[in-house]
């Protein structure tokens, strides 16, 4: 129901834009800012038409230089919407193999070099490991969702994944940690309803806090920052 309501809100511009998303996507050469740009556009006039509320908080906590990788919890599709809308840098995600060419995914996936791994194929998930962290040395932004799929239960955090934070021990970049709130709503409930789904830039840990860990207690430290932060803002 939320998305209909995103698209009929959105109807006159909707063909526009998803045009010029074809387009960066098409042309796409390794510089991931145009499409980042409108894919901005996309995720603030999506969350308009929806009828939520973005709440947003610690912007502050984002490192100046390029170069890191956030790393949030898992709640669902809406999730990377808050991302682009909020975030002031551009970055490129991590994706599961499945969702690498789904319509409209596919595009934005294209346009802003985002990355699909196969969890099934240990030396893929490795490849696209090493490519991120070489990318992230450069000064690339990624995203990853450490939880490897989606919470089915609201704003309880699962596990994440130790693996997930290899790209960030070679690359030696900023974790930045962030708390993903009600996000689950907006697709998961069907009403459209206003609501509020609120994203948490927490602070970032860098290589020096962490270089000594091993990934399985980086994993739980970045969970336990999460989930402490959650309960402070639900």
């Amino acid at each position: 129901m939320r998305i209909a309501l995103m698209v009929i809100m959105n109807f006159l511009i909707a063909p526009f834009a998803f045009l010029v998303l074809w387009f960066r996507a098409k042309t796409y050469k390794g510089n991931y800012m145009p499409g980042f740009k409108i894919t901005k556009f996309m995720a603030k006039r999506a969350i308009w038409g929806g009828n939520i509320k973005l709440e947003v908080h610690g912007l502050e906590n984002i490192p100046e230089k390029d170069g890191f990788i956030f790393y949030p919890n898992h709640q669902g599709l809406f999730d990377s919407l808050t991302f682009y809308a909020s975030c002031p840098k551009p970055f490129a995600c991590v994706i599961k193999k499945e969702a690498k060419n789904i319509i409209l995914l596919k595009q934005v996936n294209e346009a802003t070099g985002t990355l699909a791994m196969d969890r099934e194929d240990v030396r893929q998930s490795m490849r696209v490991i090493q490519q991120i962290s070489e990318e992230v040395k450069e000064g690339r932004n990624y995203l990853i969702f450490a939880e490897g799929h989606r919470s089915r239960e609201g704003n309880k955090v699962q596990e994440f994944k130790a693996g997930s934070f290899k790209a960030a021990q070679k690359a030696q970049c900023p974790i930045v940690p962030c708390a993903l709130i009600n996000c689950f709503i907006p697709f998961d409930v069907q009403s459209i309803r206003r609501v509020t789904v609120k994203l948490i830039y927490l602070k970032p840990m860098y290589y020096e806090e962490y270089k000594d860990m091993k990934t399985v207690e980086i994993a739980a430290e970045v969970k336990r920052r999460i989930v402490e932060t959650i309960a402070q803002y639900e």
